[in-house]
């Protein structure tokens, strides 16, 4: 397989064909996003996607699913996309799954229709990181989108029949906004009512703005105590018809997995136990992004 530069996936893709055909993120203004930095966003040549295809075929009989890299592999054109997925089709069979990363600007960008065809060729789940719901924190971390868009883009993704999961982040509006950020998000969740949420909590990378405004003092980093808070407060503002509320990325201190809305008063309690010290927190040595 042809890689370049970072490969970035969800965590329940982990097991997954790993097929590179952008390199870089289409947006990369996140201020507090290092994945791509010096990378300029290109899209793969034909030729090379084709070939990993190809290889693919030949040593990656076990995997049934895929998952179309890079940073915003919905921004491709419709034109190029299609022959790509066809090739999977055709030459990955057993394939039950194709996944990519998507953001509002790139699903803006395809019709309702063109969606549909992409689904019908084997794009069955979406990832798109809404990270908060509050659109004075998504402006501030230049995230290029508001949580209107957020919400049209959201449903437009279910709409099409795809499965969408959605990622937010613990701590992003600093203690300033912290429970604001918290409800806001699980008033826009609970508006796009996706499949699967996953919760990250934020880790400061150097070189970033973000960090950079942390460093000057600009930024408050909230303590694990006040991130438990936000995700108590995420967790009972979203309203889901039948959802999955993941919080258990290497990043967050509490590993949670709630099925909503079922699973909404023991998750509650367990944080509210969390807080009172009676379950203890992953280490700050074990967290990793």
């Amino acid at each position: 397989m042809h890689y370049e530069g970072n490969i970035i996936r969800p965590p329940s893709e982990a097991y997954s064909i790993l097929l590179q055909v952008t390199v870089g993120c289409s947006h990369n203004k996140c201020t507090f996003c290092g994945a791509y930095k010096g990378e300029r966003f290109t899209i793969k040549k034909d030729d090379v996607i084709f070939e990993d295809i190809e290889f693919a075929a030949k040593y990656c009989k076990r995997q049934t699913r895929l998952f179309i890299c890079d940073g915003d592999a919905l921004i491709i054109p419709q034109k190029r996309l299609i022959p790509i997925l066809e090739r999977i089709k055709q030459r990955l069979p057993w394939i039950e799954r194709v996944g990519l990363y998507a953001n509002a600007k790139s699903i803006k960008m395809k019709t309702a229709d063109e969606l549909k065809e992409l689904n019908a060729l084997g794009l069955k789940i979406v990832y798109m990181g809404l990270e908060t719901g509050d659109d004075v924190t998504l402006e501030r971390i230049n995230k290029g989108s508001d949580s209107a868009k957020m919400v049209e883009m959201g449903k437009k993704i279910r709409s099409a029949g795809i499965q969408l999961s959605i990622t937010v982040l613990l701590g992003l509006a600093g203690r300033e906004r912290s429970q604001i950020h918290a409800a806001e998000t699980g008033r826009v969740l609970s508006a796009i009512d996706p499949e699967y949420v996953g919760a990250l909590s934020l880790m400061l990378i150097p070189g970033t703005p973000m960090h950079i405004d942390y460093q000057n003092g600009r930024f408050e980093l909230i303590t694990p105590d006040d991130m438990l808070k936000e995700l108590g407060t995420m967790i009972a503002t979203t309203h889901l018809t039948d959802g999955l509320f993941h919080a258990n990325h290497a990043s967050n201190y509490l590993p949670i997995r709630a099925h909503l809305p079922e699973d909404r008063d023991k998750t509650l309690a367990l944080i509210s136990q969390a807080l009172d010290g009676k379950v203890k927190l992953k280490p700050e040595y074990m967290r990793a992004l």
